[in-house]
């Protein structure tokens, strides 16, 4: 059957607090802000708006550079891109993060000026800033089309809009309505109620109540479909975003979804892509002296283990590593809770509870179960257990310095010593290394100091001094006694 025309699939992208879910929030007259912790979109959403009459499917993508992982899934999954830059501070690190996200899924991209109506708004800023970083939109040496946007008052969302359909028209979006439906899997979780949920978005072909949607190595009976409203729908057509529940395992976000007729073909298929899927790798041996940071990481969606893996990656430590045990999706669970207990490991939570068997067991067995809702306050925590684990070494510094000119007298330990001060201080008491050269002869301590026939405390200045001190080798001309101490690094 002939192809037939599509709505577009559009992604939305940019640096954190740029605007993005107050664009989408003045679009589709939902809020989405006040939902989300600290203002910050953490999971990838889709949603469907008309513009003209016509439907545009909406993909809200984090712009936290944690959620890098999930952006590039985001562009991957959508025709078209809109990078929103604000007014207020132009491109800044994530813009161009998600520049990138956009050029490596090959699509083409609008960008959104935002915050158009704040009084430090600087247009022209905004655009230089493009331009320097290589954006190049029209009127400024390019071909990139570009609106002004304020999501309060609504003002040039209309013409974003419009935009948005002529890059659509102009991509010639197609779909083939008749086929069985193929696209992404855009992001999944644990529902309490219904198991292991996926939102699925149709890239081609009609999604009905029939057979079974095989999604990486998972897969589920088709017995409803729900729509971004959470309304149970027939049937659902390219461009839609759809929810789905019952499969047999969590799918991966980002993996592609095909129909097969039955659960024998669904078995077989997820079974094949199973194989497919490269091996884990193996655990690397750790370098001496490396401690290692166990993790047991459970999360609300499946798409935030993947973003926490990446904020945890760039955690480094020249003598400790993190390392995540066991992932999953859904609360703390008394499974988590032993792992923890066998590993030495600490569980981190986002955006999920903790059963009551699994609290009772961690207050018993002195589990930490640490509790996140933003991903960089995570990131923060666990830089400071990494630094805590870290034992401390010992590491001398040096203290003071001093030449031997004469050895007065000397017993089986003690010394009494003509020296020259050289640098820093020496002190009463002092731990003290005797040298010849680059060997050490012998470590002892410094028992008294005298300068001018009288007691001293302490040699700082330049000059000659008498010194007692207790080493077990003799010292002779031209040794050095170093004074130093031991500290904690």
């Amino acid at each position: 059957m002939a192809r037939e025309s599509r709505p577009p699939v559009i992604a939305v992208m940019g640096h954190i607090d740029h605007g993005k879910s107050s664009l989408l929030d003045y679009i589709r007259k939902a809020n989405v802000v006040a939902g989300e912790a600290g203002g910050i979109t953490q999971h990838v959403a889709a949603y469907i708006a008309l513009h003209n009459d016509r439907p545009v499917t909406f993909l809200d993508t984090p712009g936290h550079e944690a959620f890098k992982a999930l952006r590039t899934r985001g562009a991957a999954a959508a025709d078209i891109a809109i990078l929103v830059v604000a007014a207020d501070e132009g491109v800044m690190p994530q813009t161009l993060d998600a520049l990138s996200a956009i050029k490596e899924a090959n699509i083409p991209f609008i960008v959104a000026i935002t915050k158009i109506d704040k009084n430090n708004a600087d247009i022209d800023h905004t655009k230089n800033s493009l331009l320097e970083h290589e954006i190049f939109i029209e009127g400024m040496g390019g071909d990139v089309a570009y609106a002004l946007v304020s999501s309060k008052t609504g003002e040039g969302v209309p013409e974003l809009l419009d935009l948005v359909l002529l890059a659509s028209d102009l991509a010639e979006l197609t779909a083939d309505t008749s086929a069985s439906a193929t696209g992404f899997v855009l992001e999944s979780t644990q529902d309490p109620k219904r198991g292991a949920s996926a939102t699925l978005i149709i890239k081609d072909g009609t999604l009905t109540l029939d057979g079974f949607v095989v999604a990486g190595d998972a897969f589920a009976p088709i017995r409803f479909i729900e729509d971004f409203r959470g309304k149970r729908i027939e049937q659902a057509g390219p461009s839609s975003p759809v929810r789905m529940s019952g499969f047999s395992k969590l799918p991966s976000a980002g993996s592609l979804f095909s129909i097969v007729k039955n659960k024998k073909e669904a078995e077989a298929a997820a079974l094949k892509n199973a194989k497919e899927l490269s091996a884990a790798p193996e655990r690397s041996v750790l370098a001496e002296g490396v401690v290692e940071l166990p993790l047991i990481v459970k999360t609300d969606v499946a798409g935030s283990i993947d973003a926490i893996v990446h904020e945890i990656a760039k955690i480094t430590h020249e003598r400790a590593v993190v390392r995540i045990i066991a992932s999953g999706v859904g609360s703390v669970s008394e499974t988590d809770v032993k792992t923890a207990v066998a590993s030495g490991g600490t569980i981190i939570a986002f955006n999920v509870g903790t059963d009551a068997i699994a609290r009772e067991l961690a207050e018993r067995d002195t589990v930490s179960i640490l509790s996140f809702s933003i991903i960089y306050e995570l990131s923060e925590r666990v830089m400071k257990l990494l630094e805590e684990r870290v034992p401390a070494v010992a590491t001398e510094k040096e203290l003071g310095r001093a030449k031997v000119l004469k050895a007065f007298s000397s017993s089986a330990k003690k010394q009494v010593l003509g020296a020259r001060f050289i640098s820093g201080a020496l002190t009463t008491k002092d731990r003290i290394k005797l040298m010849r050269g680059d060997t050490e002869l012998a470590r002892g301590s410094i028992l008294n100091l005298q300068q001018a026939r009288a007691d001293i405390r302490e040699i700082h200045t330049e000059g000659d001094f008498g010194i007692e001190i207790e080493a077990r080798e003799s010292a002779t001309f031209g040794d050095e006694i170093v004074a130093f101490t031991i500290i904690d690094a």
